[in-house]
């Protein structure tokens, strides 16, 4: 069988032990990117061979790779071409869709599945007043309510906690965590952004955390079943990736009272001010130590990877408790979610 009728049968690309094989058909090739090439398109990345109107582009992957990319017009377009090879498209976010595909040992989470007799919580949004930090008068924030708690929970606060919910399937995953019995119950405060102002709310922003202790935990209290930080220092958590994630770390180092469970994924730890390393750095480097235990994990597929080592580093050589983790693709929710439930049970654990 031929390398296209393969590819016609199974889907692009063929995928044989660590190697998969583009495949496209006409006069000339498409630009081809995606986390393996952190999204930068140039022919010198990737090329293609070719035979006649087949061409193909060999590359290597770990065998527990999740992969996503895309196919385009130019160097210089972002015009997309639809894979006709490929079904397999996720939302990628921001303004197209992205093809996939899983290596021979990769395959999605089986928490992120709706399974019959597993307990669901209930989610209810609300309109929450944010005048304070953006000119949106409200903000998205939908809260979680774990199944058949028998007790005040500690809550996880999420920053971006639509794409979360929506794309991560962040309730599917705590649903099956809690019904078996591998995290406490706890709840959920699945925060929206401010869109444009995303980076600036999440950039280490005092007056996002403000905003936070003042009008968002008051509500979720008023809302949710919630445990007492004043009696449990420290029992909450907060959530986040990408920006969210170094929001979430800043989150815990300066609001340890109550945030003493820190989940970044994918922090966005790479950025420098006027040629120094983030603020955030030197806090935890030159502040006091805090009592937080943080869980990193990151794509090894990803541009992010190197700054998620150096934080890493800074972190253990502080003397902090820290996990990191790395899984084999790149910075997107899917990645992010079949890898979520290693850092909710571990600081979480039942």
């Amino acid at each position: 069988m031929s390398l296209l009728e393969r590819a016609q049968r199974e889907g692009n690309p063929v995928i044989d032990g660590r190697t998969a094989t583009f495949v496209w058909v006409g006069k000339t090739p498409p630009i081809l990117a995606g986390d393996f090439s952190r999204w930068q398109k140039g022919s010198r990345i990737v090329r293609w061979k070719q035979a006649g109107d087949i061409w193909t582009a060999k590359l290597e992957f770990p065998a527990d790779a999740y992969v996503e990319y895309a196919f385009f017009e130019s160097e210089d377009d972002d015009s997309r071409i639809r894979d006709p090879l490929n079904k397999r498209r996720v939302w990628n976010g921001v303004n197209s869709y992205n093809h996939t595909f899983y290596m021979p040992e990769a395959k999605p989470s089986p928490l992120l599945n709706v399974r019959r007799g597993v307990p669901r919580g209930k989610v209810t949004r609300y309109e929450i007043d944010s005048h304070w930090i953006s000119h949106r008068k409200t903000r998205l924030l939908y809260l979680y309510e774990p199944p058949n708690a028998t007790a005040p929970y500690p809550l996880i606060v999420v920053w971006d906690g639509p794409d979360y919910y929506k794309r991560g399937r962040l309730t599917r995953i705590v649903d099956n965590l809690i019904s078996q019995k591998r995290i406490v119950p706890v709840g959920l405060a699945m925060i929206d952004n401010g869109k444009a102002a995303r980076t600036s709310e999440y950039m280490m922003n005092e007056a996002t955390l403000l905003w936070l202790e003042h009008f968002v935990l008051p509500f979720a209290r008023e809302h949710l079943r919630l445990n007492d930080p004043a009696e449990k220092p420290g029992s909450w958590g907060v959530l986040g990736a990408s920006m969210g994630g170094l929001m979430s770390l800043y989150t815990g180092l300066r609001m340890p009272h109550i945030f003493g469970n820190v989940l970044a994924q994918s922090g966005a730890f790479q950025f420098d001010v006027a040629g120094r390393p983030l603020p955030i750095f030197e806090l935890i480097q030159l502040g006091a130590k805090q009592p937080v235990r943080i869980w990193q994990d990151v794509g090894k597929l990803e541009f992010l990877r190197e700054a998620n080592v150096v934080m890493y580093e800074a972190l253990k050589s502080r003397g902090y408790e820290v996990q990191y983790s790395e899984f084999s693709a790149g910075h997107n929710y899917t990645a992010w979610a079949n890898s979520l439930w290693r850092g909710l049970e571990w600081l979480f654990k039942a």
